[in-house]
């Protein structure tokens, strides 16, 4: 994959007179070169908003703009392009949902969350738990990082009505069967959400093979800009959802005495949408989609095998989440130091790795954790990277030791 990392310009850079090596990219990943230039292309040569003007440039950048979304129904092999719902990103589709189907549940139902998801996909649920008098129920995670689909099976009931799970952790790196819990879930006649913010990057979505009723991701961490992300939703789950927010395009017709609204996706996409971004996305989507999926997973998990045989044998490190299959997240915490230390010591190096709690506090707590260190791997590290990450790591417990 060195040839992927030679269009990533950031990484040519040094931090603290060392070669960067990031290894942040579950939080956030870098851009690549032909994200950069569809960005500038757009707003040097052709930009102007979509959907509304009839002149050259508005019809370019909503022919962008529409591609761009056909882009992500390919990437998830989403049934049409109507499926899709332009987002700020994966934060937003999720509340989307959550506001959406609020409006149906009454006070008893029960929505199921797992203990490893982001808070992105705990705080919606939360709300209608303040607002609306739901029950949430958790899905343990066990030792190794893994979802106990036992407990799982026991907590469908009835009473369920959506059950919201990561497809990979941020935190563990699990990476969870989506299959399987949207089916087990389908049979109680609930619906499912998957959060595919790290799933999309990692491990290779499929919603018509997942069915589930929607899946959410974000742009930024898919080598695309911020302020960008994707919900897809099968067409009668979109269909049933009532409008997110007011304004232009999302609606049909505005009289004084009533309103009807626009078809899904548009019905959910008010006012003017962010075009750019989309753009962005789409050109990151299509650059990812000139590798094949199946070496860069081999590739990811190659540094992850490098960094445990790397470490292996030092007592006074713990790697958090040791799951069969989990894609190429490595957490750690060193015995003697806290993890935002390490963290600044290693940044010394030129290593950029994140220290805290990762967004996922009940997860930390799950495993007696107050902060760890998470290295996370993409298409652009190399093994010089987990080379030098393993030094800077060894050095940086010196430090404290």
């Amino acid at each position: 994959m060195y040839a992927a990392r030679a269009q990533f310009p950031i990484l040519s850079r040094q931090v603290n007179g060392k070669p960067l090596v990031y290894l942040d990219s579950a939080a956030s990943a870098q851009k690549p070169r032909a994200v950069i230039d569809a960005m500038v292309l757009a707003m040097e040569g052709s930009y102007a908003n979509v959907h509304r003007g009839l002149h050259t440039l508005a019809n370019e950048t909503t022919e962008a703009f529409e591609a761009a979304r056909e882009s992500v129904a390919r990437f998830l092999n989403a049934p049409a392009a109507s499926n899709i719902v332009w987002t700020k990103g994966g934060t937003e589709a999720i509340n989307l949902v959550a506001a959406g189907i609020g409006h149906s549940l009454q006070p008893g139902d029960e929505i199921i969350v797992s203990q490893m998801e982001h808070h992105s996909n705990i705080v919606p649920w939360h709300m209608l738990r303040e607002r609306r008098g739901v029950v949430l129920k958790w899905i343990p995670v066990l030792d190794d990082g893994s979802l106990d689909m036992a407990a799982y099976a026991d907590l469908l009931g009835p009473r369920t009505k959506i059950v919201a799970v990561t497809h990979m952790s941020n935190v563990l790196g699990t990476i969870n069967p989506a299959k399987a819990i949207t089916e087990m879930a389908h049979a109680v006649g609930a619906q499912v959400l998957i959060d595919g913010c790290q799933g999309a990057v990692h491990a290779a979505p499929d919603v018509q093979a997942i069915g589930c009723d929607f899946y959410v991701f974000t742009g930024h961490k898919l080598f695309g800009p911020t302020g960008i992300g994707a919900l897809y939703g099968t067409a009668e789950a979109l269909e049933a959802l009532p409008p997110y927010q007011g304004g232009g395009e999302m609606i049909e017709t505005v009289e004084m005495d009533r309103i009807t609204y626009a078809k899904p996706p548009h019905r959910f996409e008010a006012g003017t949408p962010p075009i750019l971004e989309a753009i962005g996305l789409g050109a990151a989507i299509e650059w990812l989609r000139s590798f094949d999926g199946a070496a860069i997973r081999a590739h990811e998990q190659a540094l992850m095998d490098r960094v445990r045989a790397r470490l292996a044998g030092l007592n006074w490190l713990t790697e958090i989440g040791t799951a069969e299959g989990k894609g190429a997240i490595f957490t750690f915490t060193v015995d003697g130091a806290h993890a935002h230390d390490i963290a600044q010591v290693m940044d010394r190096y030129g290593v950029a790795v994140r220290a805290g709690l990762h967004c996922a506090e009940p997860l930390a707590k799950r495993f007696g954790l107050t902060s760890s260190a998470r290295a996370s791997f993409a298409l652009y590290n190399t093994t010089e990277d987990v080379d030098a990450f393993a030094a800077a790591l060894i050095k940086a417990r010196e430090f404290f030791a």
